[in-house]
């Protein structure tokens, strides 16, 4: 294999498209639905190229209606096909939470397992683009908080790829979230760290394992999507005061590897979790959570978290941005974390 290919480089959209195809081609009930997913390519890029391959009848543009394709979805996953349905905007799941929880998330066992959902749900998560509150949040916790499904969250393209053709693979029903500042799209300012060399044949992700992106010994920082980056960055500036910042990426939240977090905590003994999703009763409280509940007396000082504040995600930028997290915060997080001891 030559070096270009095995540093062939894509961005998430290219990558997450590139594991439907592929899927597609090995599996006819494999098909795709959502609003302008078909000759557009998807708001976001990552059903781009599918329509000509496939066409309209395995592509399927549908009206402005998610509860409707959402519960067609899980209707056909549920006799025997493996649907693949993008929400564009998470915030929309308000209209059709009915077809996502009390359907897709229960019918397995409301069944007594005699009928699995084997259908993944795409949906974008991110602000910082003045769309405002109806199309900014991430609402990670709200479905993780449900069981019944997969929750996974990719930080990079590799990721994307793999998580993506696992959850089209996987029998349960996987809520897929990807982060617009993420996905490759130039109108939304890609993060560049997100665009990573990626494999051509097709290979999984393992649902469920948090990584280690980068190696540390005086705090964890933990987070997921476009927090990771946040974290790097940080980790960077915190390096430069000679602090030595572990970075893990949880990569899915349901299930969530725990395990994989103690053991970063239990090496460094302080923690900070940075999550873009609102500040209470979410991943970072349950991170948090998970920690202390195992030992608390690995901390050397109290857990902190970055997150976005408990307000509707405002309109105007300079309010938007000084909501979000960003690696000043966690930097002065680790600030804090140490004030304290």
């Amino acid at each position: 294999m030559s070096a270009a290919i095995k540093e062939r480089k894509l961005t998430i959209a290219r990558a997450m498209a590139e594991a439907v195809a592929q899927e597609m081609r090995l599996d006819p009930r494999v098909f795709v639905m959502g609003e302008d997913i078909g000759q557009l390519g998807g708001v976001f890029g990552n059903t781009r190229g599918l329509h000509e391959e496939f066409g309209s009848a395995r592509i399927r543009d549908t009206p402005i209606s998610e509860t409707a394709f959402i519960g067609a979805a899980v209707g056909a996953a549920s006799d025997g096909m493996r649907p693949i349905v993008e929400l564009m905007f998470v915030d929309f799941f308000g209209v059709c939470m009915d077809a996502i929880y009390n359907l897709m998330a229960k019918n397995t066992y409301f069944s007594g397992g005699k009928v699995s959902v084997p259908m993944v749900l795409m949906a974008s998560t991110g602000a910082g683009y003045s769309d405002a509150g109806q199309h900014s949040q991430c609402l990670y916790g709200t479905f993780a908080h449900l069981p019944g499904m997969k929750v996974v969250v990719p930080s990079n393209a590799y990721d994307a790829k793999g998580l993506m053709t696992a959850a089209i693979r996987d029998d349960n029903p996987v809520i897929y979230l990807f982060h617009k500042a993420l996905q490759g799209m130039g109108w939304l300012g890609t993060e560049k760290g997100a665009t990573v060399a990626v494999p051509e044949a097709p290979y999984t992700v393992e649902i469920g394992k948090a990584k280690t992106v980068r190696e540390g010994r005086d705090v964890s920082i933990v987070s997921l999507g476009a927090g990771v980056h946040h974290a790097l960055r940080a980790a960077q500036q915190l390096e430069q005061q000679g602090v030595s910042a572990e970075v893990v990426d949880l990569r899915s939240l349901v299930p969530l590897d725990r395990e994989h977090v103690i053991e970063s905590v239990r090496k460094t003994g302080r923690l900070i979790v940075v999550d873009e999703d609102y500040h209470s009763f979410g991943v970072s409280g349950e991170i948090i959570a998970s920690v202390v509940e195992h030992d608390i007396g690995m901390l050397k000082a109290r857990p902190q978290r970055v997150a976005f504040p408990d307000i509707p995600i405002p309109f105007t930028p300079p309010m938007e941005q000084w909501a979000l997290p960003s690696a000043a915060k966690i930097v002065a997080a680790y600030q804090n974390l140490k004030n304290e001891e």
